[in-house]
Parts: structure tokens; C-alpha cells; sequence
């Protein structure tokens, strides 16, 4: 794994060393960034199911100013913050060790609004709705913001939900990534 492109463009992250944990693919995030834009102007970016921290470190390599990392497993945790001294980006993380269900509630009584918001929950839970609910009802979101699901090809995302709206889904063998932001009112 690396960064694909930034500033950071060419270094090496730190993987799992387990069966634990599924980062995103190298040719997956490069396609993604691809359909977000290459390069961000700012921004804070949420990145929930946070593995190893890769999409995050990807957007921050990419120009955005923040990142706040999700996730509850020790070895996750370890990873990013051995992941963001590596890079020299620990002052441009927050890592809350804790469960997503947890953090999504917090950080919208906190007032906190996010440019991108990535989700990777594992692909057996089914989590895309119960993700976009709390980004969508929690207000998370920032005005033109995008969330970002990546879920297994027979998980099926919903077209609309908490004033979200998929604006576009590609699949990536088994992976599929959906796009979601504010829903337009006719």
C-alpha cells in the first residue's frame, strides 16, 4: 500500500499483519480520487471504519487540512498513528478510538462539519444505511460535501435516504463505491 498521489505521493503505509482488517486497494482509491477531483483546496475529512488510515492520508496528501479517523480496534489504531508519523501528519489528525455508532453522535454535538466523509464498514454488516442516517441526520456533512461508501457488490445502497442522494456508484470487482451528497429539492 501507498499513497497514490499529494505531496506524499509514493510513500509506503503500514499494513495489517491479519485477516482483520480489508484496506482499500491501491487502484480502487486512485479511481476514486479520480471521480472526487485530484486535489482538494481544504477541508476536513471524516474517515469512518478507518483501517489503516489510507483514505484519509490520501486526502490529506491531496491538499485537504484535516482528518478525524474512526475506528475501534487496537490494531487499527496503531496502524494510523504509526501510518500519520511516518508521513509527519500527526498534527493533522484526530483518531477516536471508538465505535462508529458512537462517534457519529458526538462529533454532530460537537458542531463538527466535514467536506468528505469516507465509509469502509465491513462488507458482512450491511452499514451503508445505518452510516448514511447518522452522517445524513447528524448533519455532518458540509454544503457541497460528498460521502463516500465503499460496500460489497450485494449490498445495495439507497438512493435517498436522511437528505442524502447517490450521485454515482462504480463497482470494482467485488467492491462497489457509492457517492452521496445533499439531496436537491425539486
Amino acid at each position: 500500500m501507498r499513497i497514490v498521489a499529494g505531496t506524499h505521493r509514493g510513500r509506503p503505509l503500514l499494513g495489517p499483519k491479519g485477516p482483520g482488517l480489508r484496506p482499500t486497494a491501491d487502484r480502487v482509491r486512485e479511481s476514486l480520487f479520480n471521480l472526487l477531483g485530484q486535489f482538494f483546496d481544504g477541508g476536513e475529512v471524516l474517515d469512518l471504519y478507518a483501517g489503516t488510515g489510507a483514505l484519509a492520508f490520501e486526502a490529506l496528501s491531496r491538499g485537504a487540512s484535516r482528518a478525524v479517523l474512526v475506528d475501534s480496534g487496537a490494531e487499527s489504531a496503531r496502524l494510523v498513528m504509526e501510518n500519520a508519523r511516518a508521513l509527519g501528519l500527526e498534527g493533522s489528525i484526530e483518531l477516536l478510538r471508538m465505535p462508529v455508532v458512537r462517534a457519529l453522535p458526538r462529533l454532530s454535538a460537537d458542531g463538527r462539519r466535514f467536506s468528505l466523509v469516507f465509509a469502509d464498514p465491513p462488507y458482512a454488516v450491511e452499514a451503508v444505511a445505518d452510516v448514511l442516517r447518522g452522517v445524513g441526520e447528524g448533519a455532518l456533512l458540509a454544503e457541497g460535501g460528498t460521502v463516500v461508501v465503499e460496500h460489497g457488490r450485494r449490498e445495495t445502497g439507497p438512493e435517498v435516504l436522511a437528505g442524502l442522494q447517490r450521485v454515482d456508484a462504480r463497482r470494482f470487482g467485488d467492491t462497489v463505491v457509492s457517492l452521496y451528497r445533499a439531496a436537491t429539492v425539486p
